[in-house]
């Protein structure tokens, strides 16, 4: 019997016993409600009275949905205690309880620790039966609430989980059969672990795990971040763990239902079919299984052989694996000695079990507390919303591993140096999309120029290729292909480029007819997207990047003029606790390089900000920093900025009614700070960006790099003899030594 029938046979066995309506929804005191009446809630979503399954002549109360034709009970007062025949009495007493007797004997009552003044009973529109005190309406002061004590049905507001201050814990028990009602061995609940999850359990026997919260969606089915019916919210503080799950249309009705096979369905009732409709299923397939793959081995249900060892560990017994026993799990290819690195992949994280949670650290410092402890097998940050917070570290063998085809979350995993040498040297050789040579020249009229975009460093830019003539060889194509393979940012783009309807940057902005078609609101949306970019390869990817040659040249427009930089032949890679590096060949174009790069060989993040303000300048004057000379000051664009007195001789006359002159002068004032001389006076990106968005006061900038005033030395006294060669289209050039 599949699961669709089996719930709705459940549900159409459920007989509808003649009901009474009293017409309220509540019980004061001394008021009873005996079989045949009932509560309705005031907009008469739910309804609660006397109900038997089956054709038992055992009677429950319990709630049940007053619209929906199927009667489909979602909370039961006295599963455990059934009353034979029809003369159960419910009562609300003095002491603020609610009391079901049958001929004076007592069956089922509530506890308040609470004081109850004059008390009344109420049957509240989100199917909570809630005792408190009359005009009181602070869910925390209630006496005693029906959501405290669920059934096998969780419904919209309802919270799973624990509260720290009383120990009550509020879990979803299945009945033992579709019809007997009393509590049955499988629920779920959510484990008090330093990092918290739930779990679906048969007794103390785990059979599926959720995923603990990530700050987004729980990690085991990232897939619900993004459905249209419920949103979910998970708390933890300290004074709750808990998870609930609310409806985006309050007119939908939609419950999770724990049943005795061991499922958690959650159904959605469909009016047109005049039933419920399963909507979802867990556990969902075979990878689901709670911990049948055994230590360090991971599911991935799309392949064969599901059961796979992590990257540098084996099968423990060979002959097991082979014949589809993975119980005994993997071991590791290489032991740790205590001294290992960590290696990264997108996992559902393993049992939180044995884990230690600090949500004050970031990665960083949770790679270094892992690294330092030799018990510490994987970490992870417990939040990846942004650039990801908190810390996890997990401890004794990794259990329950399942790879996510899309979504997830990023887990660390220690490996032997010797292992994540060997993983290097394979990763050199990156696999990326790749089309054969006679394809590519079809799609682009065998290179024909009259397809060409523009010309880079070492080639005709559509499609990259490697010019015979260029003075830079394959390594800096291949330094591309490896970096971009690796990347993915909207900000950014492939090698073999997509047709950008719009060429590059420089084309409009340095065309006062072009720059009019724009207008100042896309021009500073343009630089928040350049911005958002450089932020993603300085602080966010899994790489941080120096691109090395920004310049407007080497921005690309695509149809929506959102912004992508392009053009990595000669960008670098940082580790992510490293700040700077020094070069003896230098690599770039004139009028973007910061002083420290020219004169000392010294790149860094800031070598990039340095370039972001100068194309921020360009973007706003419509004038390129190298060949600018102001007549009267014969300075450079940043010397004329900086000793100006009059900033708004800077724009021209493209105010479209959209922005504030205010706005563009604070561009303006950001750019300098960008090329200020000095590296540690730059701002980083992520100030960058709040500052572009108003979210940070901005100090005031000193002297900027290559100011050629009278105060200074002039820029030609930083340049060695025949240092730098620069072609009339700006392409990215070598320079052979620096002083």
């Amino acid at each position: 019997m599949n699961i669709l029938t089996y719930v709705i046979l459940f549900a159409c066995i459920l007989v509808p016993s003649i009901k009474i309506s009293v017409a309220d929804d509540s019980i004061n005191v001394p008021q009873s409600m005996s079989d045949g009446e009932t509560l309705v809630s005031k907009g008469g979503n739910f309804e609660l009275g006397f109900f038997s399954t089956s054709d038992s002549q055992k009677r429950y109360v319990g709630i049940w949905f007053k619209k929906v034709p199927v009667q489909t009970i979602v909370w039961v007062a006295n599963g455990v205690n059934p009353i034979n025949g029809s003369s159960g009495i419910l009562t609300l007493n003095t002491t603020g309880n609610l009391v079901l007797t049958q001929n004076g004997s007592l069956v089922w009552r509530t506890i308040s620790r609470k004081l109850a003044q004059n008390p009344v009973a109420v049957l509240l529109d989100s199917g909570n039966l809630v005792i408190r005190n009359e005009g009181e309406t602070n869910p925390e002061e209630y006496l005693w609430q029906s959501f405290d004590h669920p059934s096998n049905t969780l419904l919209p507001g309802m919270k799973v989980g624990w509260n720290l201050r009383t120990g009550l814990e509020r879990k979803i028990t299945s009945w033992k059969s579709p019809d007997d009602p009393s509590p049955g061995d499988i629920s779920w609940s959510l484990k008090p672990y330093n990092y918290p999850e739930f779990y679906l359990m048969q007794g103390t026997k785990k059979l599926y795990r959720q995923g603990p919260w990530n700050g987004l969606f729980y990690s085991g089915i990232p897939d619900l971040q993004n459905n249209t019916i419920f949103g979910i919210t998970f708390v933890h503080d300290n004074d709750e763990i808990f998870g609930r799950f609310t409806l985006a249309n309050t007119s939908v009705l939609c419950i999770n239902v724990i049943n005795q096979t061991g499922r958690a369905t959650n159904l959605v009732w469909v009016e047109g079919d005049r039933n419920w409709r399963i909507y979802m299923s867990l556990p969902k397939d075979f990878c689901d299984s709670y911990g049948i793959f055994g230590a360090y081995g991971k599911c991935m249900s799309t392949l064969t052989q599901v059961c796979q060892c992590l990257k540098g560990f084996s099968p423990k017994s060979a002959l097991a694996w082979s014949s589809s026993d993975w119980s005994q799990g993997c071991v590791r290819n290489k032991p740790l000695s205590c001294k290992g690195e960590e290696k990264d992949g997108f996992f559902k994280v393993p049992d939180t079990a044995h884990t230690w949670l600090d949500a004050s650290i970031g990665l960083e410092e949770c790679r270094e507390k892992c690294l330092n402890n030799c018990s510490c097998m994987a970490y992870a940050n417990s939040d990846i919303r942004g650039a990801g917070s908190g810390c996890v570290l997990w401890f004794e063998d990794l259990i329950d591993l399942k790879q996510i085809q899309t979504g997830g979350q990023d887990l660390y995993i220690r490996m032997s140096a010797s292992e994540l040498e060997k993983d290097k040297i394979k990763n050199d050789e990156i696999s990326v999309p790749t089309f054969n040579f006679s394809y590519i020249s079809n799609a682009t009229n065998h290179f024909s120029q009259n397809n060409k975009l523009g010309q880079g460093g070492f080639g005709a830019i559509a499609v990259k290729r490697h010019s015979q003539t260029s003075t830079q060889g394959l390594d800096e194509l291949k330094n591309e292909v490896m970096l971009i393979a690796k990347l993915q940012h909207r900000n950014l783009k492939l090698l073999i480029y997509e047709f950008m309807t719009n060429g590059s940057l420089d084309f409009f902005i340095f065309d006062s007819s072009r720059r009019a078609l724009l207008g100042w609101t896309k021009l500073l949306e343009i630089i928040g997207g350049i911005a958002r970019g450089l932020l993603y390869l300085h602080h966010d990817s899994r790489l941080k990047i120096i691109q090395r040659d920004l310049k407007a040249s080497n921005i690309l427009l695509d149809s929506n003029m959102i912004p992508k930089i392009s053009d990595f032949g000669i960008a670098r890679t940082f580790g992510l606790d490293q700040d700077e590096a020094n070069t003896n060949r230098l690599m770039g174009t004139y009028g973007y390089m910061a002083l420290e790069y020219v004169v000392h060989g010294y790149f860094s993040v800031k070598s990039d900000v340095f370039a972001f303000g100068v194309i921020v300048l360009e973007i706003i004057s419509g004038r390129k920093n190298r060949g600018f000379c102001d007549p009267y000051h014969h300075l450079n664009l940043l010397g004329h900025t900086w000793i100006e007195k009059n900033p708004t001789e800077l724009m021209d006359d493209l105010v479209d009614g959209f922005v504030d002159p205010s706005n563009i002068l604070r561009y303006i004032h950001i750019a300098l700070l960008c090329v200020q001389e000095r590296p540690e006076d730059k701002p980083n990106m992520s100030s960058v960006v709040l500052m572009l968005n108003g979210e940070k006061i901005l100090s005031e900038p000193s002297q900027p790099g290559f100011y050629t005033g009278k105060d200074h030395s002039t820029i030609t006294n930083y340049f060695p003899i025949n240092f730098y060669v620069n072609s009339p289209n700006e392409m990215s050039n070598s320079m052979l030594e620096a002083r």
